[in-house]
């Protein structure tokens, strides 16, 4: 069997004479091309199964190189490289007909998965073996309804770099980011790349269940220990033994139930639930969070000896905004995913969804991406998921503008709410500042009960605010310290600060959002029962609560 054809066309000599090298002694014929013409005179006059072409060279660039090739109806697989990571050029290059992506630097397992992919069965014997095993593992994962961990991104290279460098150690892992940022799929890949992998993963989720029944599952239980426990039961740790147990939301787990995971962590044993004898265990822990788990030993929600314990090694996933790179391989996989189970399903995105999906920040991540594009193979409608991608960064249309909050010391009382009549030119209740770009009217909201103005003449113009505002409720002052002023430290004083400046923050997104606290907490970046806690501790009140209609 001949060997198979590449051509690297790259301008750095460097670049070809490592490419070349890594992929000839891997079974691939390799010949390189200096510049784009030099990539179109040999490709027009010589067969190849597959090209990699860098997009940035100076007389014409490889996106250039790749939309001629196509025009002259060149079939053979083009992987694309570039150091710039850009979102559009993946886009564009996608779109021109590339088959892969990859983002210098690349490993070279990155560089044989995107072969592997562009060949698909016609591959170098040596490297057979290792694509049927690839080919296995894909399909007991999409069998067994697992992740597939797919970046092109630097930040989530890191990521991935320092996975393999931790894989085979036993030490915990931690595992921190935003809600579906691909928490799991890290922990998969842990426990994939660990001398455990042929052993039990084990996952729980504990955020799922309240503190008794998460202790039941965790620890197992005696027979007889409590009403419906009729046998033995094991826990999700004996399960996990030789293995790995994935510990996901623990920042939700119950301060009792942290005391006795730190025990796990430390000894390596535990008692079920109405039990009198230790179990040993030997897994490997894996944890996962949103939270921000130093604030939450703050506020007594998480152990700190815990928290060092766990935090061996931590793990920060990007959020997907902070990545536009992947969101296009990604679709593509989530396409062809649910293109499987959706017999007509969506064959291709149009680019101006493309274009839309780098342009949106994505604040469900990787999930939210991927329940859009199972929504568009289900609706087969593209208008649909563009309008809600326009319509969902902003704040709904309707949206009253509520007050602003004091911001003020605990002993200042706020201002007293103004008595204003409809605003009419010039008079108190509608003030114009004048600067540098023109004049801006400030009016002020009428209060509830409030003495309606005198009528107006007919042929007088009026100036009518947009809407009037139903939440006119003003916000309380913060609340008083509790230290007196006199005898803050230091520490009291930074407190009182950060809990001021937070207090205003979340105000004004509070505002800007309408008071729908989960967007608000989105666009904060925290998690919704934060965002609750933070409300209550700093004295803001919902004025819909006592807004009158």
């Amino acid at each position: 069997m001949d060997r198979i054809a590449v051509l690297v066309v790259d301008d750095e000599e460097q670049v070809r004479t490592f490419l070349g090298e890594l992929l000839g002694s891997s079974g691939y014929q390799v010949r390189c091309a200096s510049s784009g013409s030099q990539a179109l005179e040999m490709l027009s006059g010589g067969s190849f199964d597959v090209v990699l072409l860098d997009v940035m060279m100076p007389e014409m660039s490889g996106l250039e190189v790749l939309r001629r090739y196509r025009a002259s109806g060149g079939g053979a697989p083009v992987i694309v490289l570039s150091a710039l990571s850009g979102a559009e050029d993946a886009m564009r290059a996608m779109k021109m007909g590339a088959s892969d992506y990859l983002s210098k630097p690349f490993s070279s397992d990155e560089l044989e998965d995107a072969m592997s992919r562009a060949l698909g069965s016609r591959m170098p014997a040596r490297q057979a073996q290792a694509a049927q095993a690839a080919g296995a593992a894909a399909s007991r994962e999409e069998s067994s309804g697992e992740r597939i961990l797919i970046s092109h991104s630097p930040a989530m290279r890191k990521v991935r770099a320092l996975v393999e460098r931790i894989a085979d150690t036993d030490v915990p892992v931690l595992l921190l980011g935003e809600s579906g940022t691909g928490k799991e799929v890290i922990a998969r890949e842990v426990h994939a790349r660990s001398n455990r992998r042929n052993r039990p993963f084990i996952k729980v989720n504990c955020a799922a269940l309240p503190g008794e029944l998460l202790e039941s599952e965790l620890f197992g239980h005696e027979r007889g220990a409590f009403t419906g426990a009729t046998a033995e039961k094991p826990g999700k740790f004996e399960l996990a033994d030789q293995g790995t147990i994935f510990l996901d939301e623990i920042g939700e787990m119950a301060i009792r139930l942290q005391a006795k995971l730190l025990q796990v962590l430390q000894d390596e044993e535990f008692f079920r639930v109405g039990g009198k004898k230790s179990v040993r265990v030997d897994s490997r822990v894996v944890v996962a969070t949103n939270r921000d788990l130093e604030r939450e030993i703050e506020l007594g929600n998480f152990r700190e000896d815990l928290f060092y314990r766990l935090n061996v090694v931590a793990i920060r996933l990007p959020a997907l905004r902070e990545r536009p790179e992947d969101v296009v391989p990604l679709t593509d996989h989530f396409l062809k995913k649910y293109g499987k189970q959706f017999m007509s399903g969506v064959a291709e995105l149009p680019p101006e969804v493309l274009r839309a999906f780098t342009e949106y920040e994505w604040p469900g991540n990787v999930r939210e991406l991927e329940n859009m594009v199972r929504r568009l193979c289900v609706l087969k409608d593209a208008t649909l998921v563009l309008d809600e991608l326009r319509s969902g960064g902003r704040a709904p249309a309707s949206a009253p503008s509520l007050p602003t909050s004091y911001a003020g010391d605990g002993d200042v009382e706020p201002p007293a709410p103004t008595m204003a009549r409809t605003p009419v030119p010039m008079s108190p209740a509608a003030v114009t500042v004048a600067g540098a770009g023109g004049s801006v009217q400030v009016l002020e909201m009428p209060a509830r009960g409030a003495v309606p103005a005198a009528e107006v003449p007919v042929n007088q113009v009026v100036a009518q605010p947009k809407y009037t505002n139903p939440f006119d409720v003003p916000q309380p002052p913060p609340p008083p310290p509790t230290v007196p002023e006199g005898e803050m430290s230091l520490k009291d004083i930074g407190k009182r600060a950060a809990m001021l400046a937070e207090r205003e923050a979340i105000l004004a997104m509070l505002q800007r959002t309408a008071w729908n606290k989960r967007r608000a907490a989105s666009k904060l970046r925290i998690s919704y029962k934060a965002l609750l806690y933070k409300i209550k501790e700093c004295g803001i009140v919902d004025p819909r609560a006592s807004a009158e209609f």
